[in-house]
Parts: C-alpha cells; sequence; structure tokens
C-alpha cells in the first residue's frame, strides 16, 4: 500500500522562488539548496549560481523549504 503523503500536506506553491528571487519558470539550482541546507540559521550566503539575489539570509523556514525541494527533486514521477 502506497502512503500519498505528499498530498496530505499544504504546500505554498512558488514560495521558494519567490524567496530566493528565481523566476517560476526556472529550476532552482541544486548548489545552491545544498548551500542553503549547509548554512546555519542567520547566517548570509552568497548564490553560487547567476539566478536571483546575489546575498541571501538564512532563516529555519528557508532551510525547511530547501530541504523539502531538494528531497521531493529525487522523487522518481511515475
Amino acid at each position: 500500500m502506497v502512503f500519498k503523503w505528499i498530498q496530505k500536506i499544504h504546500l505554498k506553491k512558488g514560495v521558494l522562488h519567490k524567496q530566493l528571487g528565481i523566476p517560476q519558470d526556472k529550476k532552482i539550482p541544486i548548489s545552491l539548496l545544498n548551500k542553503i541546507i549547509a548554512a546555519r540559521p542567520g547566517d548570509i550566503i552568497t548564490n553560487p549560481s547567476k539566478l536571483g539575489k546575489k546575498r541571501i539570509k538564512v532563516t529555519r523556514i528557508l532551510e525547511k523549504r530547501a530541504n523539502l525541494a531538494k528531497n521531493l527533486k529525487n522523487i522518481s514521477k511515475k
């Protein structure tokens, strides 16, 4: 039995894109997600890609959103 947990959580679509300053039609680089996850909340990181804001302040909610985005990228679509 497959439990469909992703349908039950209430995602705010596009919030991570807006927070990073990346347009909706562009993909968020995995290097940026890794850098956000590795940083501590309160740190200011520089964006390794050319998309979006150059300096980003890492908050706990941004870290959670980046972690979810990274995990959802790994899920294969069936």
